[in-house]
């Protein structure tokens, strides 16, 4: 029960949302450098340019965390259960042998 509630955590949309604030551009790579070189845009818009794009890798940051964090515990919670499963084997199996013997 508790790794459905984790399951719901770990959703892939959490990474994807990061994917979200990545402006993309026909040009190639090499264009969009040149061009924004040669701006003519005032150091006061880059800097409030900049300031607006730190907030939404910020946001991507802390959901990549969160979601290695939910994978982690899921993993803890998937090893204790084979844990079990293996010595409720192991219990079951001498059971069945000393019915046998």
């Amino acid at each position: 029960k508790k790794v459905t509630g984790l399951s719901r955590l770990c959703s892939a949309s959490d990474l994807t949302a990061c994917q979200q604030h990545i402006p993309s551009s026909s040009l190639p790579q090499g264009v969009v450098g040149a061009t924004s070189a040669h701006s003519s845009k005032k150091p006061a818009e880059d800097a409030t340019q900049k300031r607006e794009l730190r907030k939404p890798a910020r946001e991507c940051r802390r959901k990549k965390k969160e979601y290695v964090k939910c994978l982690e515990n899921r993993v803890a919670v998937l090893e204790n259960q084979n844990k079990t499963l293996i010595e409720e084997l192991r219990a079951l199996k001498d059971i069945y042998r000393h019915k046998v013997e």
